[in-house]
């Protein structure tokens, strides 16, 4: 079973997943993050990368997602790139993800590709309030990835506002599930919890 878990940045989607994990004989599920597939821009100046458009379906190597998926459907472990955040590149390291009954594929655009959708067997939305998700983007920019406040609105107002509008709430539409005040829909994610594990017996 894959499924993909989708939303705005901010809106909760790593804390539905890490309930759904929580809650789960360890050792069933893998994760695969679309963050961890923001091409590699190490060519770029880093005044360059700082201003890459991460909100944008093109700054992610969908291609390489989906073979690893694939990959893990077949039963071979994969590489999940780590990206760093900070300098905006790929790490030299790397996560070994293994195959498991049950695959998470979470991330704000992964029900905006046609291709990395339709290999989804349950396809999920999170949302929350545009105020709600502002407020957890301010604090994890400033906690996670070295940003001021000003460079954090800057992006949310030229960026993370606008690619939300254009393709991720859109992307609503495909979705089977919405949960919506994300980590909090105890009912929701207890329903997508039962659905795996009724697939893992």
């Amino acid at each position: 079973m894959i499924i993909g878990i989708a939303g705005g940045t901010g809106s909760g989607k790593t804390t539905v997943v890490r309930k759904i994990i929580e809650s789960i004989p360890m050792g069933e599920v893998s994760i695969l993050s679309q963050d961890s597939y923001y091409k590699d821009n190490s060519h770029l100046p880093l005044e360059d990368r700082i201003n890459i458009n991460f909100d944008h379906p093109q700054s992610v190597e969908f291609d390489l997602l989906v073979d690893h998926i694939k990959k893990l459907e077949k039963g071979k472990a994969v590489n999940q790139p780590i990206y760093s955040y900070v300098t905006c590149t790929r790490q030299e390291e790397y996560t070994v993800v293994q195959p498991r009954k049950v695959i998470l594929v979470e991330g704000i655009l992964v029900l905006t590709n046609p291709q990395l959708r339709n290999m989804f067997d349950i396809k999920v939305f999170v949302h929350a309030d545009a105020d709600e998700r502002l407020i957890r983007v301010i604090r994890r920019d400033l906690e996670e990835r070295g940003r001021s406040i000003e460079k954090t609105l800057e992006r949310y107002n030229n960026s993370v506002k606008p690619m939300h509008q254009q393709f991720i709430e859109p992307s609503k539409s495909h979705a089977d599930l919405i949960v919506p005040q994300g980590g909090e829909n105890k009912v929701a994610i207890d329903i997508l919890t039962q659905i795996i594990k009724m697939n893992l017996k």
